[in-house]
């Protein structure tokens, strides 16, 4: 799927399924929900909340057809205790191809951010096409799984941007049955086309914690930290925080 963009923090992506032994038709649904609470100093940005899923349409043996969506709405305390000021959409799909041990896949992504509760005309959107590759591994105890996208824009709105590498890894130690722990992190770099009087771009994040399963979901709970591109949609800019959350995920 297409993954996590400059502009917002999004949920690790799920490992990649076995291939099917024969064509399926919707095999595989994941659904997420995350909210974290934000150390930065701006009060526009103090929770950051995302759901969505992932669907496969098609398992065709060799690979899959997958269609993903996210919403994200950021909400601040300029107004008043809870206030939304932005939602973001994310739409994206993919078409995979499976080598031994890897998942390679060309990707579609678009994403349009607006605000809330506040006058905004100017549209801020974008769309990208490019290339995954992923895989997952497992070493002992240890379940690992690594994802890499790079992607060059082929439409925009306000936005400056030409092209992304966006990168994930994500590392989880069963220590129970029901209990496990785990650690990822992720490093973004975004090229600009200098109409916005800066360089190439760079983001990262780093988070860990504790996830608990039960037989239909899971939850986890974690602490984060973030270097963010351009987390307001009007402003070219950077900020930093450290953020504590939950994750409830399907399994």
């Amino acid at each position: 799927m297409a993954g996590a963009v400059p502009a917002a923090a999004q949920p690790p992506a799920p490992p990649a399924p076995q291939a099917s032994t024969a064509i399926e038709f919707l095999p595989r649904y994941t659904f997420h929900l995350t909210a974290e609470h934000l150390s930065s100093s701006d009060t526009r940005f103090v929770w950051d909340t995302n759901f969505g899923g992932e669907l496969d349409l098609l398992d065709y043996v060799t690979g899959r057809a997958t269609f993903v969506a996210n919403y994200q709405a950021m909400l601040g305390e300029q107004f008043r205790r809870f206030d939304p000021n932005q939602g973001n959409y994310i739409l994206g799909g993919s078409l995979s191809v499976r080598p031994r041990g890897f998942e390679l896949a060309a990707v579609f992504h678009h994403e349009s951010r607006h605000l809330s509760d506040r006058i905004k005309r100017q549209a801020v959107d974008w769309n990208m096409i490019g290339a995954r590759v992923s895989a997952t591994r497992t070493r002992g105890r240890v379940q690992l799984q690594g994802r890499a996208d790079l992607r060059g824009v082929v439409q925009k709105s306000f936005v400056d941007y030409r092209w992304e590498l966006d990168t994930d890894a994500r590392a989880r130690v069963p220590v129970s049955p029901m209990v496990a722990v785990f650690a990822g992190g992720g490093a973004r770099v975004l090229g600009v086309d200098g109409t916005r009087s800066r360089g190439t771009q760079r983001g990262f994040r780093g988070e860990g914690g504790v996830r608990f399963e039960g037989r239909g979901a899971a939850i986890e709970l974690f602490v984060a930290g973030e270097q963010r591109i351009d987390p307001y949609p009007l402003d070219f800019s950077h900020d930093r925080w450290f953020s504590a959350g939950f994750r409830l995920l399907s399994r």
